[in-house]
C-alpha cells in the first residue's frame, strides 16, 4: 500500500529559504522510504541555501537557474587597459587566483569572467552604474566608467559563495550621487588605521563622500604649515598632541580616491573656533584673526587636491559680517567648491547648503542652490536598534531619487563627549549597521515620508519591506563584521501591546491595573507594535513619530508581551529604558533607578532591579567623562532565569511633561528596549532569532 504526502515551500528571496513555491508529491511504500529521505534533504539544501544578500539591492535584479562554478574557471578577461589596475586591485578574494588578460575571449570560449567598459543607459547617475550577467558558461560585467566597473566588482564579491556565483542578470545604478559619511575627528581623534577601516566599510558599500570634521572648540587636528601652533598640544583640551600631518591628509586623500570616495575637509569658521582663539591669541573673526583664515585657506587649498571645502559656519554670532563672505569668495578664487551648514551664516548663491535641521524646508522652491540632507541622521543621537528603523524609513529630500540640486545626504558622527578609546566611537554610536542601512537607502532611494522611528509604522508591506532588509543586515554581519562591532540583533519577531494611557497626574510612581495583577493582560486590548527597543514617543515630536500618534504629558503607558522558551535557566537580556545620546551630555540615571520617570521592568512579575551604574546620577554636562555602563549594549547583558514554556514580559513608562528645552541634556524619552539574547554553545549568540512572541498568551 502507498502512502503519499505534500511538502510545501514558502516563497521568499531570503538566504537560508527556498525562493519558488512548490509542492513534492513523495511516495511512500516499502521502497519508496529511501527515496523521500534523499528528496527530503535535498529540499532542506535547497531551503538553507538561498540567494546571496546583497547591501544595497541593486534596482534591477533577475536571478536565473543558473550558477558559475569558479574551480573551472581560470581568466578575467579586461578589454580596456585603463581598467587593469582597479580590477587588480579590487576584484574579489575568490577571484584572485584567476589569471586577468587583456583582451577578449574566444568565440566559442566558456569558464571566464569579462570585466570592461561598454555603453549603459541608466536613468541617473550612468557615471556609477554597471551591470552583471551571470550564467553557467560566463560572467560579464560591464559599466560605462572605472567608478562603474569598482561599483559592480563590490556586488560581485557579495554574489560569490561556496566558490560559486548565482546567475543572475543585475542593472543597477545609484538614486543620489552625494552618499556620504561624516566623523567629528576634531572632538575625539581617530588614527589614519581607524579611519582606513571606516573608509574600506564605504567602499564596500558604494558610499562615496568621506567628510572630515577636523576643527573643533576643543582641538584644532590638521597640520598648518605656517601656524605650527594650531596643533601644539599645549592648546588642545582633549587627545592632546593628536592631529593629522600633511603627509597623513594627503595618504587619506589618496586612499579614498583609489576607492572612488571624494574626501570634503571640514574647517570649521568662524564658530566652533575656541581652539583657534588658544593658539593665535586672537579670535577668528578680529581683522588679525580674518587675516590668519585667509592665510590657512590658501594653504590648504595649494596643498591638498580636493575638489570641495566645507567651512561650517554655523552656530555662531557674526561680529564680522565681512567674514563668511570673504572665505567663501577666496575658496571660489581657488577653484574649490563651497559647503556650509544651513542653518548657517554662509550666503552666497554657488555655496552649497548642508541641511542639518527638519525645519528649514526652503529648498523646495529652491532652483539654484545645491543640498545636502543630514536631518535626523546624525547617529550620535540614536540607540543600536532604532538607528537601523529610522534611516532605513528615511525619504532623502522627500523625494525617491536626487537631481541636480538635491544631491544626497550624509550619516554624521557628531561625539561630543569624550571616549576613554577611539574604538568607542564604533561601538557606541553603532557605526557599522548605520553605515549599511544608509547605504541601502541612498543607493536604492525611496523610503516614506515623515521621520518613523517605527517598524513600518504597522503597515504590513512596510513591514515586510524592513524584515527583508533586516535579514540581509543579520546576513552581512555574520559575513562581513565577524571581527567588527556590530550592535543589531534581530528585532522584527519581538511584539507587543501597549496599554494605555493612565494619567498620572504628575505622580510617576502611581500604580495602574497592569501591573497590580487583578486583570488578564494576555485578553487586554491595546495598541500592537513590533521591536526589540520600541519608541512611544520622541524627543522631536512632531517632527518625528512613533508608535503613539496623539502622546500626551502626564501619563502612564505600559508594554506587555510573552515569549517561549524551550528550556528553563539563565537567559542574557538587553534591558533599558533610555538611550543616551553621544552627542551630548546627557545625565546618568538616578541610583536605584532605570531613569529619571521612574520606569519599572517585570519579567515573569518579578521586578527586574536597574543596573548598578558606576557614575549614578551623574549630573549633565560633563563632557569630559566618557561613558562607561550608561547603555544596555555597552556593559554585560543582564542574566535572567526564565522556565520552560511561557515567560511575561511587563514594562512601565511613565512620563510628566514633554519638555526637551527644561535640560536639553536630560531630554524625556518614552521608550524602552528588553530583547533576550540566544547562547549556541557557551557562547553569547545576540541573533535572537528562535524566540517567539506572542502578546495574547
Amino acid at each position: 500500500m502507498n502512502h503519499y504526502i505534500r511538502i510545501k515551500a514558502r516563497s521568499s528571496g531570503r538566504t537560508g529559504e527556498a525562493r519558488t513555491r512548490c509542492w513534492y508529491l513523495v511516495c511512500f511504500g516499502r521502497r519508496t522510504v529511501f527515496l523521500f529521505y534523499v528528496l527530503f534533504c535535498s529540499f532542506s539544501s535547497i531551503a538553507r541555501s538561498g540567494p546571496p544578500a546583497l547591501i544595497p539591492l541593486p534596482q534591477e535584479l533577475q536571478w536565473t537557474q543558473d550558477r558559475f562554478d569558479l574551480s573551472k574557471a581560470q581568466t578575467i578577461y579586461v578589454p580596456q587597459k585603463a581598467l587593469a589596475s582597479v580590477v587588480a586591485r579590487f576584484r574579489p578574494a575568490a577571484l584572485k587566483k584567476l589569471t586577468v588578460k587583456q583582451g577578449h575571449p574566444g568565440a566559442k570560449e566558456t569558464g571566464y569572467i569579462l570585466i570592461g567598459l561598454d555603453e549603459l543607459q541608466a536613468p541617473y547617475h550612468a557615471e556609477e552604474a554597471y551591470q552583471i550577467r551571470s550564467s553557467e558558461s560566463s560572467v560579464r560585467l560591464i559599466a560605462n566608467t572605472t567608478h562603474g566597473v569598482f561599483n559592480g566588482l563590490q556586488t560581485l564579491g557579495q554574489l560569490i559563495s561556496n566558490n560559486r556565483i548565482p546567475g543572475c542578470i543585475i542593472k543597477d545604478y545609484p538614486a543620489f550621487s552625494w552618499r556620504g559619511y561624516m566623523v567629528d575627528v576634531g572632538r575625539n581623534f581617530q588614527s589614519v588605521d581607524q579611519l582606513k577601516q571606516q573608509i574600506d566599510k564605504m567602499a564596500a558599500y558604494k558610499l562615496n563622500i568621506f567628510h572630515f570634521h577636523l576643527t573643533e572648540n576643543v582641538a584644532w587636528r590638521l597640520q598648518i604649515r605656517k601656524y605650527s601652533a594650531l596643533t601644539a598640544a599645549a592648546n588642545m583640551t582633549r587627545n592632546k598632541g593628536d592631529y593629522y600631518t600633511v603627509a597623513d591628509m594627503k595618504e587619506l586623500i589618496r586612499y579614498c580616491r583609489e576607492r572612488f570616495i571624494t574626501l570634503v575637509p571640514e574647517i570649521d569658521m568662524p564658530g566652533h573656533s575656541e581652539a583657534f582663539t588658544r593658539s593665535m591669541g586672537t579670535n577668528m573673526q578680529s581683522d588679525r584673526g580674518a587675516a590668519i583664515m585667509q592665510d590657512i585657506l590658501r594653504e590648504v587649498c595649494a596643498t591638498y587636491d580636493v575638489p570641495y571645502i566645507h567651512i561650517g559656519a554655523d552656530e555662531v554670532s557674526i561680529t564680522n559680517k565681512n567674514f563668511v563672505p570673504g572665505a567663501e569668495a577666496l575658496l571660489d578664487s581657488c577653484g574649490k567648491k563651497v559647503i556650509a551648514w544651513n542653518p548657517g551664516e554662509a550666503k552666497s548663491s554657488k555655496t552649497m547648503q548642508h541641511l542639518w535641521k527638519a525645519e528649514d524646508r526652503h529648498y523646495k522652491n529652491d532652483t539654484i542652490g545645491k543640498y545636502i540632507d543630514s536631518r535626523f541622521l546624525y547617529i550620535s543621537d540614536m540607540d543600536p536598534e532604532n538607528t537601523v528603523v529610522t534611516i532605513f524609513n528615511r525619504k532623502f529630500f522627500e523625494q525617491d531619487h536626487g537631481n541636480k540640486n538635491l544631491l544626497g545626504a550624509e550619516i554624521c558622527l557628531w561625539n561630543d563627549r569624550r571616549v576613554a578609546d577611539q574604538k568607542d566611537l564604533l561601538i557606541q554610536n553603532t557605526l557599522y549597521p548605520a553605515m549599511l542601512t544608509f547605504a541601502e537607502r541612498s543607493w536604492r532611494g525611496g523610503g516614506y515620508d515623515g521621520v518613523s522611528f517605527a517598524i513600518g509604522a504597522g503597515k504590513p508591506e512596510r513591514i515586510k519591506d524592513f524584515e527583508d532588509f533586516e535579514q540581509r543586515l543579520l546576513d552581512h554581519k555574520r559575513e562581513h563584521f565577524a571581527a567588527l562591532p556590530f550592535n543589531y540583533v534581530k528585532q522584527t519577531g519581538i511584539r507587543w501591546k501597549l496599554l494605555g494611557p493612565f494619567k498620572n497626574n504628575g505622580d510617576l510612581g502611581q500604580s495602574f491595573w497592569p501591573e497590580q495583577g487583578g486583570a488578564s493582560l494576555k485578553d487586554s486590548a491595546g495598541i500592537p507594535v513590533t521591536g526589540g527597543t520600541v519608541w512611544l514617543w520622541h524627543t522631536h515630536y512632531p517632527l518625528t513619530g512613533a508608535w503613539v500618534q496623539d502622546p500626551r504629558t502626564q501619563t502612564t503607558w505600559y508594554a506587555y508581551t510573552c515569549f517561549l522558551s524551550p528550556v528553563s535557566g539563565t537567559v542574557d537580556f538587553w534591558l533599558d529604558t533610555k538611550d543616551q545620546s553621544k552627542s551630548g551630555a546627557d545625565a546618568t540615571p538616578p541610583k536605584g533607578e532605570w531613569d529619571y520617570n521612574k520606569s519599572k521592568i517585570w519579567i515573569n512579575r518579578q521586578r527586574i532591579d536597574p543596573p548598578v551604574f558606576q557614575f549614578a546620577g551623574r549630573k549633565s554636562g560633563l563632557l569630559e567623562d566618557p561613558l562607561v555602563d550608561e547603555m544596555f549594549y555597552i556593559r554585560p547583558p543582564r542574566k535572567i532565569v526564565v522556565h520552560k514554556g511561557w515567560n511575561s514580559i511587563l514594562v512601565k513608562l511613565p512620563v510628566d511633561q514633554f519638555d526637551p528645552l527644561k535640560d536639553w541634556q536630560v531630554p524625556p524619552k518614552l521608550m524602552f528596549t528588553v530583547i533576550p539574547l540566544k547562547k549556541t554553545q557557551g557562547e553569547l549568540n545576540r541573533e535572537s532569532t528562535g524566540w517567539l512572541f506572542d502578546p495574547g498568551k
